[in-house]
């Protein structure tokens, strides 16, 4: 999760209303699926699947994308970063606290 500036709550949102493609490519093709952004007040929580074996390698795929990086410089003055500081995180990690699984135990 990441806070959400209030004075550029409206800019966030313009942004991610139209997502440039090339953006979500990456994505995809960082073997992200399901990508959820939800909004609490000035609170975001993002969620998505990972499909593929190697996070890390993905992330810094994702990381290393010239258009990702200027979509970056777009969105980042949006959000204050809640991670612990020197955690290398920007979004903060949350812990799962439970889960429903689709078969019982």
């Amino acid at each position: 999760m990441i806070r959400l500036r209030p004075d550029q709550r409206e800019t966030y949102l313009r942004l991610h209303s139209a997502v440039w493609p090339d953006v979500e490519q990456t994505l995809r093709a960082a073997n992200i699926r399901n990508y959820s952004i939800f909004l609490h007040q000035d609170l975001l929580f993002g969620y998505y699947e990972y499909v593929g074996e190697d996070h890390d390698a993905d992330q810094r795929r994702i990381a290393d994308d010239p258009r990702t990086q200027a979509w970056w410089t777009l969105t980042d003055p949006c959000q204050e970063s809640l991670a612990e500081p020197d955690s290398g995180h920007w979004w903060a990690p949350m812990r799962e606290v439970w889960h429903l699984t689709g078969e019982p135990s």
